[in-house]
């Protein structure tokens, strides 16, 4: 995560625990249907990141797969809860 978009583990971890984030599971856009994209808001950088999660298998948590700052699109659908 850190090497190809500069985000840190802890912001990852900010931007889920967001209590305005919109969570996305599955992913429309996850090609094995087991992906979930959370769109949170990360206050130590004061800006809206994507996070990619992955069902643990059991159903029990998840395992972090990648996060980024968020495009417009998914801005926008923070901002309206949607």
């Amino acid at each position: 995560m850190w090497e190809r978009h500069k985000v840190t583990l802890a912001e990852a971890n900010e931007a889920i625990a967001d209590a305005g984030a919109v969570w996305f599971d599955p992913d429309p856009s996850s090609r094995s249907g087991l992906g979930v994209r959370v769109i949170g808001y990360c206050r130590s950088r004061r800006t809206v990141l994507t996070v990619m999660l992955v069902h643990r298998d059991g159903g029990a948590g998840y395992w972090g797969a990648n996060g980024w700052p968020s495009n417009s699109s998914d801005r926008h659908r923070h901002e309206r809860g949607e």
